[in-house]
C-alpha cells in the first residue's frame, strides 16, 4: 500500500511559523530535525486525527518567494463562522473580506507569514 505522508513547504522564519500554524490552524509539532542530510532546519507539524504532516523546512540560504496562487493547503473545520471569528480576533486576516455576507458560506482562506494559501472548509 501507497501512502501521502507529507507536504514540504520553504519558509523564511521557521519559528514564525511553526507559531502561526499552530497558533491558528490546530497543528501540534510531530517532530524536529535541526540539521538534515542537506543541512536544512525542518519541523514535522500533524493535525490530531490525521495521518499527513505538513512538513516544514528552513534554510538560511534558501530565498522564499512564494508565486500568488501556486499552492494552497486547506483544512476542515466543524464550525466554520466561528473559526473565522476567533481568527479575526487574533489578529488574522480571512478572505474574502464579506465573509460574514455570504448565505451558504462554507470557504475562506488565510495566509501564512511567507504568502501560502491556506484554504478553511467547512466540515
Amino acid at each position: 500500500m501507497i501512502k501521502f505522508l507529507h507536504t514540504r513547504i520553504r519558509v523564511s522564519n521557521l519559528e514564525a511559523s511553526v507559531d502561526w500554524y499552530c497558533q491558528h490552524c490546530g497543528f501540534k509539532v510531530h517532530k524536529r530535525n535541526d540539521k538534515s542530510p542537506a543541512g536544512n532546519q525542518i519541523v514535522h507539524l500533524e493535525l490530531p486525527g490525521n495521518e499527513h504532516m505538513l512538513e516544514l523546512t528552513y534554510s538560511p540560504d534558501y530565498k522564499v518567494a512564494v508565486p500568488e496562487d501556486l499552492m494552497h493547503t486547506c483544512i476542515g473545520v466543524d464550525d466554520l463562522p466561528a473559526y473565522c471569528q476567533k481568527l479575526e480576533d487574533a489578529g488574522v486576516e480571512v478572505w474574502p473580506g464579506n465573509w460574514r455576507e455570504k448565505e451558504n458560506f462554507r470557504m475562506a482562506f488565510i495566509t501564512d507569514p511567507d504568502g501560502y494559501e491556506v484554504e478553511i472548509l467547512s466540515n
